[in-house]
């Protein structure tokens, strides 16, 4: 049995190595004055609230939309008009003409959500008369882009993109506006109305991942 001085003196030693080990571990315990932010498991990293709206007669920008869908993610909404348009072509070009020299704005029916909460639009538009149909200007003009990231995408029938890059920007007045996607849709004056699809669909959801890559859209 151990005398009480030796019995002490053991519970001395053993308190003193008991507080050694505690300043050992709060000397090598990380410090930091903010607390660092942690993902957790299965939990993805917060991407911006994407909206793609789109404007398509013959369904060409309504399938390049879908494509972008498919890689960003976002709500899709189609532009329409409250009116219904001309079923034929030449009458659809001729009205479109006198919209446009006319300055005309028709009456659009409320498919679009309130933008306020998207940070990223994409905007899809066919090329008539090589500009934008009206039914896209009057969306423009009733939505407010500042603040936002808007990124412009076209089909048209071969003649290219005409002014509606230009005017998508100058509509999207406070917006940062990216690098846009042009692509040969369909050839409705030669009777091919829908022309993405098949291998070509193939070939222009292609041109639209590296597209998406090149404006570094692709999280």
């Amino acid at each position: 049995m151990l005398k009480p001085r030796y019995f002490i003196s053991l519970i001395i030693l053993i308190l003193a190595l008991a507080g050694a080990g505690v300043l050992i571990l709060n000397h090598t315990k990380p410090t930091t004055s903010a607390p660092v932010a942690t993902q957790k498991k299965g939990e993805t990293m917060k991407q911006p609230k994407t909206l793609i709206v789109y404007y398509s007669r013959t369904g060409n920008t309504k399938v390049v939309a879908d494509m972008i869908q498919q890689q960003v993610g976002g709500d899709l909404a189609q532009i329409e008009t409250k009116a219904d348009r001309p079923t034929n072509y030449r009458a659809e070009v001729e009205q479109n003409a006198r919209e446009q020299e006319q300055d005309t704005l028709p009456e659009l029916k409320a498919t679009v959500p309130n933008l306020k909460s998207y940070a990223r639009i994409f905007i899809g538009s066919p090329t008539w008369n090589m500009a934008l149909p009206q039914a896209v200007v009057a969306f423009m003009q009733a939505n407010d882009f500042a603040g936002k990231t808007v990124i412009p995408f076209n089909t048209n029938g071969g003649y290219g993109i005409g002014s509606v890059f230009t005017q998508i920007k100058q509509g999207a007045r406070g917006a940062n506006v990216l690098k846009g996607f042009s692509i040969k849709g369909g050839e409705e004056i030669n009777g091919v109305r829908l022309a993405i699809q098949g291998n070509r669909q193939v070939t222009v959801d292609k041109a639209v991942i590296k597209w998406l890559k090149d404006i570094n859209q692709l999280q």
